[in-house]
Formats: C-alpha cells, structure tokens, sequence
C-alpha cells in the first residue's frame, strides 16, 4: 500500500467505481458512497497498477492497484500486458465497471521493460514478455480498448504517477 494512505477508504471507493455516460460526460466515472456520489475524472485511467503481489499459496500473482495493496487486487496476468503504440504506456485488463483497462504506473513499467521482447522489430510493439521463467505471447487483447490515441474514447482516468491528480466531484442527493 501506499505510504500513508487510508487504504479502507480507497478500497471502498475504487470497489464502487463505473464507467458511466450521461449527464456529466466530462466526469466519466462514479463511485457512489452511500448517498454521496463521486464524479472522477483525470489524466488516463481510473485504475493505475502499483505494485506486483505473491498471491495466496498456489495461486497466481497478484497485480495491485491504488494504491491498496491486496485489498485492491488482480490477477497478474503476463500474456495481456499492451504497449500502446500511440503514447508508449503499458496497459494490464482491470476490472469491467471500472472500464475494463488499467494503466501500469510507470515505476513497474520501467522496472519490467527489459522482459519484452520485440520479434517484429523495435518500431513496432512487443511480441513477447518474460516472467517467471516463462516466456509469454503478447495477446494485444486490451488494443481494441485504446483509442488511436492510447486513450479510450468513453472517459479517461489515471496517471503515470498512480492515482493522483485525479479530480472528485461530490454530489450529495438531495429531495426537495
């Protein structure tokens, strides 16, 4: 987790967070809080991928984001990273009301850069990634996702920093 962070705080709020289009489409996302509603918009994506976690005994390893260590979590899953032609961000799939795509902080990019392997030439995307000792086949699954761009055309969130710089905008309902 981050240092200093309120990681119940973010864990509940990032477990509420969807994509929505409507009314304030230059707030593409909400986390609904109760009767509280936070409107968020920022830079890239929603979810920023932080840090890499061992996962339970047996299973997987675990890519967090947030900030919130194993409370916000997914599995890492090798063969899914995407190398936006576009802006040169690495993307990893995060959860689907959230928009399905997640940005990897820059700091875990860096440090994972010289596992990709470029099998069609260093001008285009990479082709393979090796981890633990394997080595996987980039499936591309998540370019679709990504505008021409880099960037999804529904609503952006995120940062190359981690979830900073993003913006909150509480709506309370109100009856009259």
């Amino acid at each position: 987790p981050l240092p200093g962070a309120d990681v119940s705080f973010l864990a509940f709020f990032f477990r509420r967070l969807e994509h929505r289009s409507g009314r304030y489409q230059t707030l593409p996302f909400l986390s609904r809080c109760g009767r509280e509603r936070n409107f968020l918009r920022c830079d890239d994506r929603p979810v920023v991928f932080t840090e890499i976690l061992p996962g339970p005994a047996g299973n997987r390893t675990l890519l967090s984001y947030c900030g919130a260590g194993s409370r916000l979590a997914v599995p890492f899953r090798p063969e899914s990273l995407t190398v936006s032609p576009e802006n040169g961000r690495l993307y990893h799939p995060a959860p689907a009301p959230a928009g399905g795509v997640g940005l990897v902080r820059s700091a875990l990019a860096l440090e994972w850069s010289g596992a990709f392997e470029y099998g069609e030439g260093a001008a285009r995307p990479p082709t393979h990634f090796v981890w633990g000792g394997r080595r996987y086949r980039l499936t591309h699954e998540l370019a679709p996702a990504l505008g021409a761009d880099g960037v999804q055309q529904q609503g952006c969130c995120g940062t190359l920093r981690g979830c900073y710089g993003t913006v909150l905008v509480p709506f309370i309902n109100r009856r009259r």
